[in-house]
């Protein structure tokens, strides 16, 4: 019984029949230019809903927004709210984005636009003389029933009089609740159909969220290198100035886990800006040329960082710097983190097309893995390599844990 008058209820039943009755507006003021409302003969009746076709073909041909308009209403009309009681994706499996509300891309989608119109004013012409008529008919059931002469404003008129007519009045009207209910659900399998997504659609949606994947990651491991490396730093940092037991010690530990401190908060507020406002970040994001604070807080930190730098960092493009910086960032992570104390030999290598970023350190034992052979950091190296058309490689060499970086300037 709950399903036999769901339709009854459902809010969806008569803002699609309220839909399909705005395509009927068209038609009738049309009429009133031509051929006027009075005395039609069937000829002029049936030519009626094809009046409006060559202006919606050539609204749909001509203007690509029509399809925006029309994705719009129909997302809005023929599909349940989020106010509703029942989830729009719950019922048939429809769902918001099944429905298209953006401008036409291609000839094929004002094609499909037009066939959505053209089907839209002609169900809206039925429907229109469907509720006219059920209601007329209500009407004359009524009047029957009062044992007044029926008007005849409807096909279906009551023959003479009687009170037995006022118990048939409900029934057209919800008679015609159930025809807009099955109307409505087959107008939205072709609004699906015809203002659905196309394959260039499908193929922009899906560019859009790789896009929106890509910078999640990205992301994440800026947060992962740069807030990772902070804690550690200040970690190291406070461990060493515990067991030294020296006040001088302290104090420099203490600036540097401030100094670190603080270019964390900046790398944070940067990534927050990012999430915040799409626009370009205002600050600086550190690259090569700032590898020598980046290998003096490792030291501060403990480490025995011997660097050597081959080749004008100045001439690695803003890109490739800002990555490197980071690889270089979590490579001497790892080190303070899993081979605390080891001596670390960086080298910063620029060749006519190529910058190669070597950090290594000694295994604590032989066959250790000294810095890990996976987790987050390591991938994200592999990661940023990949992306700037690069390579990465990570893993024992000799007596050494060796990281090997490969990033093309071009």
């Amino acid at each position: 019984m709950p399903a036999l008058l769901a339709p009854l209820t459902r809010a969806v039943t008569y803002t699609r029949w309220l839909h399909m009755l705005m395509s009927s507006v068209i038609p009738v003021i049309i009429t009133f230019v031509y051929p006027g409302w009075i005395d039609l003969t069937p000829g002029e009746w049936a030519i009626i809903p094809l009046l409006p076709i060559p202006l919606l073909v050539l609204a749909a041909y001509l203007f690509p927004a029509t399809r925006l308009a029309e994705g719009l209403q129909a997302r809005l009309m023929l599909l349940p709210g989020p106010h509703s009681r029942e989830r729009a994706d719950a019922e048939g499996g429809e769902r918001v984005d099944d429905i298209v509300a953006a401008p036409s891309v291609s000839w094929r989608d004002r094609g499909r636009t037009a066939l959505w119109l053209v089907l839209r004013l002609e169900v809206g012409c039925v429907v229109a003389m469907l509720s006219s008529q059920a209601f007329a008919l209500s009407l004359d059931l009524i009047a029957a029933a009062a044992g007044d002469r029926a008007n005849a404003a409807s096909v279906l008129h009551p023959a003479g009089e009687h009170w037995a007519y006022g118990l048939l009045v409900p029934v057209p009207p919800l008679v015609l609740i159930y025809l807009m209910a099955g109307a409505g659900a087959a107008m939205t399998a072709a609004a699906r159909r015809f203002l659905g997504p196309s394959p260039t659609d499908r193929v922009a949606a899906l560019e859009a969220r790789t896009e929106l994947l890509l910078e999640r990651n990205r992301i994440a491991r800026e947060l992962h290198d740069s807030i990772g490396h902070a804690l550690t730093v200040a970690v190291v940092q406070a461990g060493a100035a515990r067991a030294a037991g020296s006040p001088e010690f302290t104090g420099r530990a203490l600036d540097a886990i401030e100094e670190t401190g603080r270019a964390a908060l900046d790398d944070l507020e940067r990534v927050l800006r990012v999430l915040r406002e799409p626009s370009p970040p205002t600050s600086q994001q550190p690259t090569l040329a700032d590898a020598h604070g980046l290998l003096d807080s490792a030291r501060t930190a403990g480490a025995d960082v011997r660097a050597g730098i081959t080749g004008p960092l100045e001439r690695v493009p803003a890109p490739v710097s800002r990555e490197g910086y980071r690889i270089l960032q979590e490579s001497l992570t790892n080190v303070l983190r899993h081979a605390d104390g080891a001596p670390v030999r960086v080298r910063l290598t620029v060749h006519d097309a190529l910058l190669e970023i070597d950090v290594s350190n000694p295994l604590r034992s032989p066959g250790a893995d000294g810095n890990g052979s996976g987790g987050s950091g390591l991938r994200g190296i592999r990661e940023r390599a990949a992306l700037l058309g690069g390579r990465a490689t990570a893993g024992p060499e000799d007596a050494d844990w060796l990281v090997h970086v490969e990033l093309p300037l071009a």
